[in-house]
């Protein structure tokens, strides 16, 4: 029950966090969306034994926090929780990609280990990313800008939907668990065997809220169109910083900086 409010307290923490008054904040949130595309991109393109010329991409990480004063540990314990999805991809190339890369210290390094380590340092590298956009930039001008950019419509409202409510599904496990306890109270958890039925209640229960939350939308004149209030225009201070930050990641993404700096030093 602790971890489910945890978890529930982060998410509303960033949306929170969305409110604040620095730089980042007040940049234009379509120049905010450019700028982690075009880094999502850069760090996903580099190949799978790519590690070195990933470590640069962590200064945009370092900077963008200190400038829009995001807490380290809550950001870093968001992110983490994505590494377990890219661990068993990570670890099945250490398996089967036994070729030799290089001796250290007398312990072969294999092309498979190295892959494993640009794995995981990609998707902490990306999920930050996205996590930082959602931490300076309300959900309601992410979906605006989406919007704007012509994604389907339907895609939009599910992607706002699911922000949304991810709290109120939280909260539904976290009664059940309760409950749960209140049966079993010589339990310090589910137990497996009723794991099955404690998910399969939690289906039906996320079914029943969602069709509430639904027709209380219908109510309320909801035909599946989300309407959005005109955004302010970027100016040239947008453009500006856009041009800037885009131009240092495609020029971290053509040269290896890692490299130059070693060469350097």
């Amino acid at each position: 029950m602790p971890n489910l409010k945890t978890a529930a307290a982060s998410i509303n923490k960033l949306d929170e966090l969305a409110g604040n008054n620095s730089v980042i904040h007040k940049l234009h949130p379509n120049v905010k969306l450019l700028v982690t595309f075009v880094y999502l991109v850069a760090v996903i393109s580099f190949d799978r034994y790519a590690v070195g010329p990933l470590l640069p991409y962590m200064v945009y990480i370092a900077v963008m926090m200190a400038l829009a004063d995001i807490p380290y540990k809550l950001l870093f314990s968001r992110a983490v929780i994505a590494l377990p999805f890219s661990l068993f991809a990570g670890i099945s190339n250490i398996i089967f990609d036994r070729t030799g890369a290089f001796l250290f210290y007398g312990f072969t390094v294999t092309y498979g280990m190295i892959s494993f380590v640009s794995i995981m340092l990609k998707t902490l590298l990306c999920v930050s990313a996205v996590l930082i956009l959602i931490a300076t930039t309300s959900m309601t001008e992410i979906s605006y800008q989406l919007n704007r950019m012509k994604i389907p419509a339907i895609l939009v409202i599910q992607l706002t939907m699911t922000f949304r409510y991810i709290s109120v599904l939280l909260e539904e496990a976290g009664i059940m668990y309760t409950a749960y306890l209140l049966r079993s109270p010589n339990e310090k958890g589910i137990r497996m065997k009723d794991m099955g039925a404690f998910a399969g209640q939690l289906l039906i229960r996320s079914i029943d809220r969602a069709e509430r939350i639904y027709f209380a939308m219908k109510c309320r004149g909801f035909n599946g169109v989300y309407h959005f209030s005109t955004a302010k225009k970027a100016s040239a201070k947008d453009y500006a910083a856009a041009a800037i930050v885009v131009g240092v990641l495609v020029l971290m993404r053509v040269y290896n900086i890692s490299l130059l700096l070693g060469a350097i030093v």
